[in-house]
């Protein structure tokens, strides 16, 4: 069941299989979800199928992307690298003062092991020079596999969240943990550029070892 104090998450992208995984968990966990797509029968859609994964009552509904992101008290991105520039310029406008939640990472093909990273550092740095200083951004859940997602239950990966500022890290850490995670605030927005370019090493270490959902695990603390 929903819990009203819970802040409306909107996930743009949210029809491939990153988007519907971070919905399914935050749905289980009481939010209110809208899933964003270009296309509104897309969201609609994806919507639906989350819903019929789920049991018990929950709310999820399917909007265009900027429809979402304006109804939304949290944006997150869960788009392929090459839509990141445009889907965020078509929502500006709706995310000022809003905390928002990059997920996306710069694979280029057919080189997906390979770390290649964009001239403003990362994807989450372009987020920022993007939508500039009135809204805080962080980066987080680039190294979950989406079969961990969908699935029930605490997943034995950890996450690395950065961000713009600290309070923006907090808030993000208690939504990784409301989806099964364990959360590390990991520093300023600057390091996405590492945390990033871990999924290319995650999955070059899948392809040789066989695997689908190599993850990182922080130790000594």
């Amino acid at each position: 069941m929903n819990e009203p104090n819970n802040p409306k998450i909107a996930i743009l992208g949210g029809t491939g299989k990153e988007g519907k995984g971070l919905a399914y968990r935050w749905s289980k966990a009481g939010y209110h979800i809208l899933i964003g797509s270009r296309t509104a029968d897309k969201a609609v859609a994806a919507a639906k199928d989350i819903s019929d994964m789920l049991q018990g009552p929950s709310t999820i509904e399917g909007k265009v992307n900027l429809d979402a992101a304006t109804d939304a008290d949290i944006v997150v991105l869960t788009v392929p690298y090459t839509a990141h520039q445009a889907t965020i310029e078509s929502v500006k406008s709706a995310v000022k003062g809003k905390l928002f939640i990059d997920v996306t990472v710069p694979i280029v093909p057919p080189n997906v092991g390979k770390v290649q990273m964009p001239k403003a550092g990362s994807a989450a740095q372009e987020a920022v020079e993007i939508l500039g200083d009135e809204v805080n951004v962080c980066a987080a859940f680039q190294n979950i596999s989406y079969e961990y997602l969908m699935g029930d239950g605490n997943v034995d990966c950890d996450v690395l969240v950065t961000g713009t500022n600290k309070d923006a890290r907090t808030e993000t850490i208690k939504l990784v943990e409301a989806a099964g995670f364990i959360g590390w605030d990991s520093g300023p927005i600057e390091n996405s550029v590492v945390v990033e370019g871990l999924t290319s090493v995650l999955i070059g270490i899948n392809k040789k070892y066989g695997s689908t959902h190599a993850g990182i695990k922080i130790t000594g603390v």
